[in-house]
């Protein structure tokens, strides 16, 4: 007699609860991650010696400025896009695991369905 723990389904349903576990473990990481990052910037000492500048050929302090301010605002946009990413895969990971595994649950209660009969 097969054991019912072990049917297609539930394998199917545990294999399930494992994808959207490690989704949702993931998710939260880069949350905290994108969180912390957006809480505590990298300061942005970084130009680009090859960007365009003015006739004459040197980078002003402006230009600088004005460099270090345009890839700070990319950096805080990149930092809200991943924010929204990380999210949503906890919003949809998390109640898909958890309906899965209540699956599961109602079905360790049930007795099991013999499929022999006297």
């Amino acid at each position: 007699m097969s054991d019912a723990r072990w049917s297609l389904r539930n394998i199917y349903l545990y294999v399930v609860c494992l994808i959207t576990l490690i989704m949702v473990i993931v998710g939260a990481a880069g949350v905290v991650r994108t969180a912390v990052e957006l809480a505590y910037p990298d300061p942005g000492a970084y130009f680009d010696p090859y960007a365009p500048v003015k006739v004459g050929g040197e980078m002003t302090e402006a230009d600088i400025e004005e460099q270090q301010r345009r890839w700070q605002a990319q950096s805080t946009r990149q930092g809200v896009l991943d924010l929204a990413g990380n999210i949503a895969l906890v919003v949809i990971a998390g109640p898909l695991y958890l309906y899965h595994w209540r699956k599961i649950e109602m079905e360790k209660d049930e007795p099991p369905v013999s499929t022999f009969t006297n």
